[in-house]
Order: C-alpha cells, then sequence, then structure tokens
C-alpha cells in the first residue's frame, strides 16, 4: 500500500492553496488582485501568499485545465525552491486574441508540491552511444 503521509507546508497569506477533491495532486493559486491579461500578451499574477516549502520539496505551479482549454491561458517560469520566502506570483500566457480579465479570488493556477533527488553533475569528455542517439525532437514519429 502507498503511504501518501501529508507533509507541511506552512502559508501566510489570504488565499492558502487549497485542494479541491480528495486525492487531487494539485492545490488551487487564487489572484490577490483584479488584473487584465491583454490577447497575446502576458502577466505576472499576484497571489498574496508567502511559503515555506519542506527541505527537500519543490513547489511546481501548472495551469487549470479549464483556463487553458476555454480560454487559451497557460503558465510560465514554475518553480518554487524550499529556500525561497517571497510572494508567489503566478505568469500567465493568454494565447487567445481577446483580453481576459482575472478578478480578486480566481483561481489563475495550481501548485504542485512534491520530493526531489539531487545529483551531481559530473564532467566527462564524452557520453555512452545509446538507440536514440542524439535524436531529439520529434524524432520518435508524431
Amino acid at each position: 500500500m502507498l503511504d501518501i503521509s501529508s507533509l507541511k507546508c506552512e502559508v501566510s497569506g489570504e488565499f492558502v492553496p487549497v485542494y479541491s477533491h480528495p486525492g487531487d495532486a494539485g492545490a488551487d493559486l487564487r489572484s490577490s488582485v483584479d488584473i487584465l491579461i491583454p490577447a497575446r500578451g502576458r502577466q505576472l499574477v499576484s497571489t498574496g501568499i508567502c511559503l515555506k516549502l519542506p527541505s527537500g520539496c519543490v513547489g511546481l505551479i501548472w495551469p487549470r485545465s479549464g483556463l487553458a482549454v476555454k480560454h487559451s491561458l497557460d503558465c510560465g517560469a514554475g518553480v518554487i525552491d524550499s529556500g525561497y520566502r517571497g510572494e508567489i506570483k503566478v505568469l500567465l500566457f493568454n494565447h487567445s486574441d481577446q483580453d481576459y480579465t482575472i478578478k480578486q479570488g480566481d483561481r489563475v493556477a495550481q501548485l504542485i508540491v512534491q520530493k526531489f533527488e539531487k545529483v551531481d553533475f559530473i564532467p566527462v569528455d564524452s557520453l555512452d552511444d545509446t538507440v536514440r542517439g542524439g535524436n531529439g525532437f520529434g524524432s520518435t514519429g508524431q
């Protein structure tokens, strides 16, 4: 059986992230301001919260599927390190031809907190060969 022990994350601010349903991976992040995301533009949206993530964990900001499908809104630059104590902001891109208004309290993104592994990066002169080799984008078909 999978152990899903709850980690603790201290939060300051009005809109504490919440999970909408049991078993959800992402907790909703809400806007602390009214803001316009211009057509084909981007805005940094304030959440008004600061986090103290557990050591060995990272916060990842992901888009909300409803905003992506219905309004072409997407997120960028979404890595929160455990040592960061500043306000969490969400970079929203509007890929549509219409302006989109975010109201204070609107859900704008999801926060996923996960454990991570650190690796030692070892400089070498060359790497071993594999079947894939250096084939990149589109190399495995459509």
